[in-house]
């Protein structure tokens, strides 16, 4: 919680201590805590009566889903991030789940800051009860109609297909498109989280024509070729609409050879989802996009496959959580993968060799020995793959990749002057519309630099590259390299003349920016 919602909260419990003590109900409370904490802190009125009663948001919904269970209906798709969009004001309840609410609340719409009755058509309001309509503010007193018992009225948004989730990426390639600055709200991930987990339900659950999936394949194919230039927001939301479209398809069993190309595709989409959120930063996201690709890939029985997306998935733990989690998920892919030329099959050696490295530090000879010997393998499996998956950034494994990704290993491993050569090597691999990866390549230059002890031209290097970036081009597993090199200065010298300088330019730069192009 940060600093900013524990005072909201904090209030927000005096008011409701203060209120019960003098006999006010929780209506009364709620429009309280909306005067008070909303000029400060932004409280709408439907967060106001949540905070009245004291109780979470899991509270909340554990409450709408037993209302919807005593109406014999089926589990609500209502979860804690959906709701902190209503509370929040990002997003609108629709009618089915406002009735609920009123009804959890036993208020009007109109009490929790939404026009227009319910439709019940019956009050939801007990004696004492505060109306949200009221214009001077002091409380209703006269008996409301009893709650009547709530009959099922049928249309669960969480089985509308998807459509709402969709037309919320809609609206966001719209605004990317025309140049208007989007933020990865809680609606956006809200709709994002809810189409991959549709996925996850269809999967397990689970007639559409082989020109149709010709179509999705080729798309499929052709988001791999966008994955370097493209913003990932924009992109996140073409892919998200195609994965939504294929498991619409998967709804119904299809026969064999088709279901399997659509697993196959469910499994490519999961996993490009998975890798444009370890871009976004959202690395829980990450996770539960690679964990709906090995479902989706399981079922198609392809090795490689499923080698493929659990090496995209070690990429999760290489840069925001325990390496030793990413050497153990390289080595079940290089497993998976076997001796059949695949991507993953050069992919999982470099990426053991890079967790071994971020696990013992630089300069053991013995953890020096095996991570070489995994690049060696990396490099040989590589010679054996087809062109076109060498030539297939995304879905395969490219040169530039390999030589990108022995490189790092190699900074990591404390060998400076082999890792410079790679490097410098790799640049010249990409193209003027490529920036992510070279410029992530001369930060790990400049830290070659720092390990043969030209502090100086590490910094002036770095500099260098932070300077070449616009503003829309800062998203933050590059700013993580930027401050690495920040921080392996500072260990050295920390009253460095340049140091300052580099330091400035760093705080300057926005760290998060989920509309910046690229890959990891």
């Amino acid at each position: 919680m940060s600093g900013r919602q524990h005072r909201e909260t904090e209030l927000a419990r005096q008011i409701r201590a203060r209120g019960l003590a003098a006999g006010r109900n929780s209506a009364q409370i709620a429009e309280e805590i909306h005067d008070r904490c909303g000029p400060q802190f932004g409280t709408t009125r439907i967060k106001g009566h949540r905070l009245a009663h004291g109780v979470a948001l899991a509270d909340v919904i554990e409450q709408i889903r037993a209302l919807f269970e005593r109406d014999g209906k089926s589990a609500p798709g209502i979860g804690e991030t959906l709701l902190s969009a209503y509370e929040s004001g990002l997003k609108r309840p629709g009618p089915e789940y406002l009735h609920y609410l009123c009804s959890a609340y036993r208020v009007e719409p109109a009490s929790l800051g939404y026009d227009g009755p319910c439709i019940c058509g019956h009050g939801h309001q007990v004696p004492g009860a505060v109306r949200g309509d009221l214009q001077d503010g002091r409380p209703d007193t006269s008996p409301g109609p009893r709650e009547l018992l709530i009959q099922p009225i049928g249309g669960d948004p969480s089985a509308d297909g998807g459509e709402e989730d969709e037309n919320v990426l809609r609206r966001t390639l719209l605004q990317l498109l025309a140049g208007t600055g989007v933020a990865l709200d809680g609606q956006v991930l809200g709709s994002v989280e809810n189409i991959r987990r549709r996925m996850d339900e269809t999967l397990v659950s689970a007639t559409v024509s082989p020109a149709m999936l010709d179509q999705w394949e080729e798309a499929t194919i052709g988001f791999g070729r966008q994955y370097m230039n493209t913003p990932p927001l924009r992109l996140l939301c073409d892919v998200l609409l195609e994965f939504s479209a294929v498991r619409k398809a998967m709804e119904r069993r299809q026969p064999v050879d088709l279901q399997e190309r659509l697993c196959r595709m469910a499994a490519q989409l999961a996993g490009l989802s998975g890798m444009i959120m370890v871009n976004l930063g959202d690395h829980r996201m990450a996770r539960s996009f690679f964990r709906t690709g090995r479902m989706a890939a399981d079922d198609t029985g392809d090795r490689a496959l499923r080698a493929w997306v659990i090496a995209r998935e070690a990429l999760v733990p290489l840069y925001y959580g325990d390496p030793r989690e990413a050497l153990n998920l390289a080595r079940k892919s290089r497993d998976l993968a076997g001796q059949t030329p695949c991507a993953a099959q050069a992919m999982a050696p470099v990426f053991e060799a890079r967790a071994l490295a971020m696990m013992s530090g630089s300069g053991r000879k013995d953890v020096v020995d095996q991570a070489k010997r995994a690049l060696s393998r990396a490099r040989a499996a590589f010679s054996q793959m087809t062109a076109v998956d060498q030539d297939d950034a995304t879905f395969g494994y490219t040169e530039r990749q390999l030589y990108f990704h022995q490189g790092d290993a190699l900074v990591r491993l404390g060998q400076a002057m082999e890792a410079d050569l790679i490097l410098e090597q790799a640049l010249t691999k990409y193209g003027p519309d490529d920036w992510l990866d070279p410029t992530i390549i001369k930060f790990d230059r400049a830290k070659c630099k720092l390990l043969e002890g030209d502090l100086e031209e590490a910094l002036d290097m770095a500099k260098s590259a932070l300077a070449e970036l616009s503003e829309g081009c800062r998203p933050d597993i590059l700013m993580q390299r930027a401050h690495e090199v920040a921080r392996a200065v500072e260990a050295k010298d920390p009253h460095h003349p340049e140091l300052k300088v580099y330091l400035e330019a760093l705080r300057a730069a926005p760290t998060v920016d989920p509309t910046a192009g690229g890959s990891p």
